[in-house]
């Protein structure tokens, strides 16, 4: 039997893979969607940060909303943080929203409110990687970057039968060195916008992590997965995480003019930063944390589940009617909240405005028990 190739000499694919994405993507990609067809890389940035591990049509509503309330880097970096938080709430991945507002300071303070326009520089800035510096370079400064976010790698790894584990940091480098290696040549300027867009295409339109539509894939003739008769055995990734189950307890303290207990949770670990109600890892704690004067009041609420990427949550909310005097709910800070910011009654008017986890702000909406809308 003879010994398997190593990864390292793998030989790239024929020299018209570039030539194929960009031709299938001119006739066949898409063009439509509101960041393309831009070479602003204020829009393109902000897209690129949203769509990290977030469905296109989710992103959608959440785009057009941010661009109508900060159409500048500027107006973003001169927003608050929980301006910017209130409206990234219910789009999950919370630290992508703080790097955010970070890298447009950044931007305005270090680089004249001027994205700078190579990959190397944008990766100097925060929440921006080497994948999203790339697709922000060959988007609008036409660099020959590679990127290679996970739509592009599974393309790559199909395309080339790539047998290296992406568990490996060194394998992920390997797979980057032959990522340049496809990059087309020539007009880069109208070159590289077209072959970028058009792997991040393929990849979410015909070579789909389940049922790749092989037959109508312009690399079909090229593909070494598709020649092998198994291309969904790649890309190779041993290490996967493990889906996990949190119980929570949740506090929900409401005066009679319909103001809510809220603090605002660490900037590390789950909802980092938000505004939230009191969050308990238990019945028990919450119960010896909550104000001796509203301890039997509490009434407890139907349970629900919050599915995250790799945990589901199990929320145990419970009720309690403070008084318009009662200075807190509690006799002390709920678990593993910012001591900076121990905590505030709102009003409902002030809800929109918080950075809110969407199932707190789906709860908050529900009906408080006793009451009737």
């Amino acid at each position: 039997m003879a010994a398997k190739r190593p990864a390292a000499a793998l030989p790239a694919a024929t020299p018209s893979f570039a030539d194929s994405v960009i031709q299938w993507q001119k006739s066949h990609g898409r063009h439509t969607l509101p960041w393309q067809n831009t070479r602003d890389p204020y829009r393109v940035w902000l897209s690129e940060i949203m769509l990290q591990q977030t469905q296109v049509t989710t992103v959608l509503d959440y785009y057009a909303r941010f661009l109508e309330r900060f159409p500048t880097v500027a107006d973003l970096a001169a927003a608050s943080e929980d301006e910017v938080l209130g409206l990234w709430s219910g789009l999950g991945y919370y630290s992508r929203a703080r790097h955010l507002h970070r890298c447009a300071r950044d931007v305005v303070a270090l680089h004249g409110g001027q994205f700078p326009g190579s990959a190397a520089v944008l990766q100097t800035l925060p929440g921006i990687g080497r994948s999203t510096a790339a697709a922000i370079a060959s988007f609008c400064f036409g660099e020959r970057v590679a990127i290679l976010d996970g739509n592009v790698k599974r393309v790559l790894t199909r395309a080339l039968a790539y047998p290296g584990d992406l568990a490996q940091a060194a394998e992920e480098r390997k797979l980057w060195d032959l990522a340049t290696e496809l990059l087309p040549e020539g007009d880069l300027a109208e070159a590289m916008p077209r072959y970028t867009q058009g792997l991040m295409d393929l990849g979410a339109t015909v070579c789909t992590s389940r049922q790749p539509q092989c037959l109508i894939c312009p690399l079909q003739s090229q593909c070494r997965g598709f020649a092998g008769g198994d291309p969904q055995k790649y890309p190779i990734k041993s290490r996967k995480l493990k889906r996990s189950a949190l119980a929570l307890s949740l506090l929900w303290a409401q005066r009679p003019d319909g103001s809510v207990w809220l603090e605002r949770r660490p900037a590390r670990g789950i909802w980092g930063g938000l505004y939230c109600l009191p969050v308990f890892s238990g019945d028990d704690a919450l119960q010896a944390t909550v104000a001796a004067k509203l301890r039997m009041q509490l009434q407890p609420m139907p349970h629900f589940v919050h599915v995250l990427t790799h945990k589901d949550l199990h929320m145990a909310p419970w009720a309690v009617r403070a008084s318009a005097r009662q200075a807190s709910p509690l006799e002390h800070p709920a678990e593993g909240a910012a001591p900076s910011a121990p905590g505030a009654w709102f009003s409902p008017k002030a809800w929109p405005s918080l950075g809110l986890p969407a199932p707190i702000r789906k709860l908050l909406l529900s009906d408080f028990p006793g009451d009737s809308r």
